[in-house]
């Protein structure tokens, strides 16, 4: 299982967010580094065919996602960094909709939505309106939301966010478990919700890939510092 992109572009107005990148994804946690501007959301949302690229592809398994269409969002979870959630609705009531949006078996939904809710402590809130939630709670509820349907591909956008130090390693320890044979995409500016659990670092500076690697790799190249060092240093090293 592979998704690919291959001379992925995209401008705003003047400025080039992504310039002609190409990677392949594999299997694994992917940490999606780099500084404000450094292009991340937009990968993001030109993967959840969310925003027009303005050129190049995006293959699943060799095939264009602007071709599988439906196909291809029914094996997509995404988390989105800006939050959307429907504020009167209870966190029960609002998985159960993006569940039918997604078309999920309702034999799936009695099964999963509980499981998800228990897994991300969620559970003493299903019948609270999300709006009445404080924000680290309405982060779990946008994150059980991305993984309804065990989507082969997740795609989250700062997911810690919000979240306390505990509730960020039980979300670490949840993803690892989940992502082993799936692809996992993590945008974040707190390498220490990473370090840990990604397989793979893609460093993104000024809308172009300066590194791809490894984890281990990647740490044991810059003498087995933190990711945070690494990460620095490797951000500053062509400054």
């Amino acid at each position: 299982m592979e998704l690919d992109i291959i001379e992925l572009y995209k401008k705003y107005g003047k400025k080039t967010a992504l310039n002609g990148i190409t990677h392949t994804f594999k299997p694994g946690i992917t940490a999606v580094l780099g500084p404000n501007g450094s292009g991340k959301t937009t990968m993001m949302n030109l993967l959840c065919d969310i925003v027009k690229r303005d050129g190049g592809e995006i293959l699943f398994d060799g095939e264009e996602i602007l071709n599988m269409g439906k196909r291809f969002r029914k094996i997509l979870g995404f988390m989105p960094q800006e939050q959307g959630y429907y504020p009167d609705m209870t966190t029960y009531e609002f998985l159960c909709y993006i569940a039918g949006i997604k078309e999920i078996p309702e034999s799936v939904v009695r099964k999963q939505i509980p499981e998800l809710m228990e897994n991300l402590n969620l559970s003493s809130f299903a019948y609270k309106k999300i709006g009445n939630l404080s924000g680290g709670m309405k982060q779990r509820v946008i994150l059980a939301q991305a993984l309804l349907g065990s989507p082969k591909i997740l795609l989250l956008d700062e997911p810690s966010a919000g979240l306390d130090p505990e509730e960020r390693i039980r979300l670490q320890h949840y993803i690892r478990e989940y992502s082993k044979e799936k692809i996992t995409l993590i945008s974040t500016h707190i390498t220490s919700d990473v370090e840990t659990c990604a397989d793979f670092v893609l460093l993104l500076k000024n809308g172009d890939i300066i590194t791809s690697a490894d984890m281990s790799e990647f740490l044991a190249e810059h003498g087995n510092a933190s990711l945070e060092q690494a990460y620095l240093g490797r951000i500053h090293a062509d400054a």
